[in-house]
């Protein structure tokens, strides 16, 4: 008698599948839904031993796996006390949820503590099909988020340059191009010794910016000071407090957000220096904070809402079955107000 069969009276599972075969449940899972993950030599014996068997896909399974969540997920590895005070997330979130709003979709946020803790964010919602489809920002090199969602088929979009985004739908802004305008706006007004206040430095996004206002700054000549914070106002004070006191001070400072150009505009006036006459001031993520201060900031601009509105768009279009692709949401345009000017 033949034994390619099992007999009619139990279903065949995965498992019996993955005993037969000589392989894992999960490779077994990889090669019936058709995913990455095993080589065609596997896929297909395993299918060939599902055959052997008279596998068959349970229908209330089926219906499960293919059941739609209607929500979008975003983990976020930051600090959640220093999370309230930057306008830009805020701004980003409003974005995501005209968009979601519009499709009766829901945002999942979580705020955890490390890229590890991310990643097994991810993961669990992956398992428990608890999102349709996740947003990654603040990637790191060689970041493992977006090495996960492309290998287990997670729908995604990277909000970051293409070249971090492990293959998958990415949506950036062209910040390397605005932080060179930045610096020959700076050089112009006759400024030799610039400072940057830049954020977290294991990010993609400040990498680029740091790389493009040293380049720039080497090719008109003028003298570059990179200062590294955490993003906070704390930080933002700190570190113009030391560079201002210190010798050979910068006369103008491009800082990584509105909060920390607001907290070195308050040290510059309490160390008697006229801005924009001593000391010009620069922000990146224009907000309403920068129309409020004296003198009013000048700023890196872009529409954040329209950014996020536009992140969601392309995660439905992924969830849908569009091919990943990179796509230039804009290049923050530099906003002059008063507090830029040449120095005296």
């Amino acid at each position: 008698m033949g034994t390619s069969r099992r007999p009619s009276t139990g279903r065949v599972t995965i498992a019996d599948i993955a005993e037969r075969a000589g392989v894992s449940i999960g490779a077994v899972s990889f090669a019936l839904n058709g995913r990455k993950g095993v080589s065609e030599e596997t896929r297909a014996r395993i299918l060939r031993v599902a055959d052997e068997l008279g596998w068959a896909p349970s229908t209330a399974a089926r219906s499960l796996a293919e059941a739609k969540t209607e929500t979008f997920g975003l983990v976020l590895a930051r600090d959640p006390h220093n999370l309230g005070v930057e306008s830009f997330y805020m701004e980003f979130f409003a974005g995501l949820e005209v968009e979601l709003s519009k499709r009766g979709f829901s945002l999942l946020l979580q705020v955890v503590g490390s890229t590890g803790e991310a990643l097994e964010t991810l993961r669990k919602w992956h398992r428990t099909r608890r999102v349709d489809g996740v947003v990654l920002t603040d990637l790191t090199s060689d970041d493992p988020r977006a090495a996960f969602a492309a290998q287990v088929g997670l729908p995604a979009v990277v909000v970051g340059d293409p070249s971090v985004s492990g293959g998958l739908t990415s949506v950036w802004t062209d910040d390397a191009t605005s932080m060179r305008e930045v610096v020959r706006h700076l050089a112009a007004l006759g400024h030799r010794r610039i400072a940057r206040v830049s954020g977290l430095g294991t990010l993609v996004h400040t990498r680029i910016r740091d790389d493009a206002f040293a380049d720039e700054a080497r090719a008109l000549g003028v003298e570059a000071v990179l200062l590294s914070t955490d993003y906070t106002p704390v930080q933002g004070e700190r570190v113009t407090r030391e560079a201002l006191t210190g010798r050979d001070a910068p006369t103008a400072f491009i800082y990584d957000n509105d909060v920390m150009a607001v907290a070195g505009l308050t040290v510059a006036m309490e160390l008697g220096l006229g801005v924009p006459s001593e000391v010009s001031i620069i922000a990146w993520d224009d907000s309403v904070l920068c129309e409020h201060t004296l003198p009013k900031l000048t700023a890196l601009s872009h529409d954040v809402v329209a950014f996020g509105a536009h992140v969601a768009r392309r995660l439905f279009d992924v969830v849908a079955g569009a091919d990943p692709e990179a796509f230039l949401d804009s290049s923050p345009s530099l906003v002059i107000r008063g507090s830029t000017g040449p120095i005296r």
